[in-house]
């Protein structure tokens, strides 16, 4: 009842479009999920995070979100899964929404199911709010036209520092599932901190995990120069 009555108090503005909206980010990256938290507080959206399939089980079990944006790599499974599993459901979430830097994941987000997709970095406002809407029934849409932000969003340091220490504990144990992983997620971390040298570490651990003693130094090395300028 105090959902219900939270939603009706706060309908659409075309500065918050979102007003009202529950949304769920199935996401492992803390940066990412700091950069879909600061959109969809931006959008007048509040929002919850679940970092793998297993918790956004739980979530979901006592949560009714009006948007699931689901990661396609997460710990303990694909995304596509959870939104083939969600697309079937009864209720079914009124908007699912893949996400990922990998370009062709797009593609196996949609054939799971999912009504739309979001290509990784989350940065752009403008980007984040276009694709919801344009997913959105027309009674969540506000009337009259809606103002274009500019804003973008970037990760802060602790939560680029926690992504980096949790892809070094993951390379440290060496066990070859994991270092898969590891290199998808050090992918996505660098994607959203925009750089390039830690980005090709993630590409040559995912084609040679034997490289993962020395990408695990550069992200030490990355850690280190972070603490030393704190």
């Amino acid at each position: 009842m105090d959902d219900d009555l939270h939603r009706f108090q706060q309908h659409p503005t075309p500065e918050r479009p979102l007003n009202g909206l529950k949304v769920l980010v199935v996401e492992d990256s803390r940066c990412a999920a700091q950069a879909v938290r600061l959109l969809a507080l931006y959008s007048g959206a509040r929002l919850r995070r679940a970092d793998s399939i297993a918790a956004a089980h739980r979530h979901l079990a006592v949560y009714r979100p009006s948007i699931v944006i689901a990661d396609m790599g997460l710990p303990d499974g694909n995304g596509a899964d959870l939104i083939a599993e969600l697309a079937t459901a009864e209720p079914r979430v009124p908007v699912l929404v893949g996400t990922s830097g990998d370009p062709g994941a797009e593609e196996m987000a949609m054939a799971a199911g999912a009504d739309g997709f979001l290509a990784k970095p989350l940065e752009s406002l403008a980007a984040f709010q276009q694709v919801l809407i344009g997913l959105l029934p027309a009674s969540e849409v506000p009337r009259g036209p809606r103002a274009l932000p500019n804003q973008v969003v970037a990760p802060d340091a602790g939560s680029l520092a926690e992504d980096l220490e949790l892809a070094a504990d993951i390379m440290q144990q060496g066990a070859a599932p994991g270092l898969a992983y590891a290199a998808q997620f050090l992918g996505t971390v660098a994607q959203a901190v925009h750089d390039p040298v830690l980005e090709a570490a993630a590409r040559r651990l995912a084609g040679a995990p034997a490289q993962a003693p020395q990408v695990a130094r550069l992200v030490a090395d990355r850690l280190a120069e972070m603490r030393a300028s704190a």
